[in-house]
């Protein structure tokens, strides 16, 4: 049983980590184009500016957690969610607990 808020959480598409050796032999990672993991997360906006001129980046920060059984979860993961991509902006935060509070907190940040 996992808590309510990741029980009745909104559907996201997590593609994990494989490495790869590039046209050059070099062992590098990237998100695994295969297939995505879908899964159901919490969302919690974290911080945002808006593009108010040209030339200017919007960004948009979210907080995401999400159950701990994903495998090779890595700052080279790929998140879609509400029809967007999202990179991961820091290393995922690993929050042990019991076997209903476990989980993994994400920052993920919106694609321009």
């Amino acid at each position: 049983m996992v808590s309510v808020q990741r029980r009745r959480g909104q559907k996201a598409l997590v593609w994990r980590t494989k490495v790869v050796t590039d046209r050059r032999g070099n062992q590098v990672q990237m998100a695994d184009a295969e297939g995505p993991i879908e899964v159901t997360a919490v969302f919690i906006p974290q911080r945002s500016s808006r593009a108010e001129v040209p030339g200017q980046q919007q960004i948009n920060v979210t907080r995401m957690i999400v159950d701990p059984h994903i495998p090779d979860l890595t700052l080279w993961s790929r998140v879609e969610w509400q029809g967007k991509q999202w990179d991961i902006v820091s290393p995922p935060a690993f929050h042990n607990g019991s076997r209903h509070t476990r989980h993994w907190s994400i920052d993920i940040r919106e694609r321009p």
